[in-house]
């Protein structure tokens, strides 16, 4: 059917990959979810992110509890975002239809696809660290080709790169059915070489040389307060882009429940398992090796053991895969299918989003720290209040009604239609918002005017909801 189900669809607003998905295509268990998130979870950033909490100089109890606390709060966000789409079997770009109208939804997946762009380059680019190594395990001689390069990127890392580029792509381009099926591999295979590798480094170093306390900072019981809201806050951040397009994953759940046991497992009980694991291998690396290691690649690579080492590096090489899948790869590919869905499908977003990745060149963008630092603070910044004003509008204005047909219609009169399918309102309100978290951003990132806080999501997820309402309520829109 050319409306794909969707009785009076319009050409410019769907294509197969866009329509609501229902029935026996929703295959999402909620073991697939838990994988899901065990695949965001188990990768070289998020194992240095969790040791990374373990730095503020707080206890280690009392940084499990700012863990469980935080990633509650992440597992009841993840919850309302996941509602929506899952029952309507519709992907992020079309749930911000709902307050952004049919065409300004547009400017909400430009701005998730950029970010996704980026980060698919740069965990590329470290996956392809990782087979340098190998490369360089089995043929030594290969480091000549250090000596030439393009770009600023030598001959090998160009060949690590792209091999990388086209393995993944390899993978996705076969659907999210596929995905779904690598993505339920690729979390658990991670547990089993992360529980080896704690064992080995039990094994060297003895339980007694553990620690869980891994700073040297000693905090006052009010400087002890605000770190343990900042490492809340900073677990809330580290789910920022995933707290946008989670419904991407959620549409292909088959029931509510499934999504929400397969979030539990999957954020709150997974998240304190591998932070554990973290904590215990990166305290017995500094008894091991006599200093900290916070790179597992790197802990590995010391191992005396050639197969040792290559388990090791080929297992977060598909860790990284699996993170560049559900946080990097799904919401570009939709994105930008969501722009020209006449033209481009899902798996022509996909390719046009790896094309993209290349073309930014994220070995040098990750050589400037100031770089990402100013990416990260204003990309950021504008995700927190779009996520604002979607719950604000599904959950507070539409009373969690959505009328899915509409979502698909170009007619004046439609229910998304607004101002020429533009939300002028919504616009001005995520234009307002978005002002106040990048502003919030700057002034403590990068020109140091306020304190260093972790602050800059909740003050823009918190501006979205609360200007939009009252801008809508202002124009009497419903």
């Amino acid at each position: 059917m050319s409306d794909h189900g969707v009785p009076g669809a319009d050409e410019r607003l769907i294509n197969e990959d866009l329509a609501p998905v229902t029935g026996a295509r929703k295959t999402w268990s909620s073991y697939s979810v838990f994988a899901m998130w065990m695949s965001d979870v188990h990768s070289v950033g998020g194992y240095t992110f969790a040791a990374s909490l373990f730095l503020l100089g707080l206890s280690g109890w009392q940084v499990l509890i700012a863990l469980i606390v935080g990633i509650g709060i992440v597992n009841v966000l993840m919850n309302w975002i996941g509602k929506p789409s899952q029952q309507n079997g519709i992907p992020f770009p079309v749930m911000a239809r709902i307050s952004l109208g049919v065409m300004g939804a547009n400017f909400a997946a430009v701005i998730r696809g950029v970010v996704g762009i980026v980060w698919y380059g740069v965990q590329t680019y470290f996956a392809s660290k990782a087979v340098a190594t190998l490369v360089l395990v089995f043929f030594p001689e290969a480091a000549s080709l250090h000596t030439t390069s393009f770009l600023r990127l030598d001959m090998l890392g160009w060949f690590c790169f792209l091999f990388m580029w086209f393995f993944q792509l390899l993978i996705f381009q076969r659907g999210m059915e596929a995905i779904r099926k690598f993505i339920d591999f690729c979390g658990p295979a991670v547990y089993v070489v992360m529980f080896m590798l704690m064992g080995w480094i039990i094994w060297k170093a003895g339980w007694d040389s553990l620690d869980l306390t891994l700073s040297d900072k000693v905090l006052t019981g009010g400087e002890s307060f605000i770190a343990m809201g900042s490492a809340i806050l900073l677990v809330v951040s580290y789910f920022a882009a995933l707290l946008l397009n989670f419904g991407d994953f959620s549409r292909y759940a088959k029931t509510e429940r499934d999504m929400k046991v397969g979030n539990f497992l999957g954020l709150p009980v997974n998240f304190l398992l591998f932070a554990i694991i973290v904590v215990v291998v990166t305290a017995g690396s500094a008894k091991v090796f006599g200093h900290m290691i916070m790179d597992p690649i790197e802990i590995v690579s010391k191992i005396d053991n050639k197969w040792a080492v290559v388990l090791g590096s080929v297992t977060f090489i598909i860790a990284t895969m699996g993170i560049n899948i559900v946080a990097n790869f799904v919401s570009p590919a939709y994105d930008i299918a969501n722009l020209f869905p006449k033209h481009i499908d899902f798996k022509k977003g996909g390719l046009i989003t790896s094309i993209l990745a290349v073309c930014v060149c994220p070995w040098i963008f990750v050589d400037s720290p100031k770089a990402i630092t100013v990416f990260v603070s204003v990309f950021g910044a504008v995700l927190a209040p779009m996520f604002g004003v979607m719950m604000a509008d599904f959950y507070l204005l539409k009373k969690q009604v959505v009328d899915v047909e509409q979502l698909y219609s170009m007619a004046p009169n439609g229910r998304y239609h607004y101002d020429g399918g533009w939300n002028k309102v919504g616009l001005g309100a995520l234009g307002i918002s978005s002002f106040i978290a990048v502003g919030w951003e700057m002034c403590t990132q990068l020109f140091k005017v306020l304190p260093e806080n972790n602050f800059g999501w909740v003050i823009g997820a918190i501006s979205g909801a609360v200007i939009y309402m009252v801008m809508m309520r202002g124009a009497k829109r419903t």
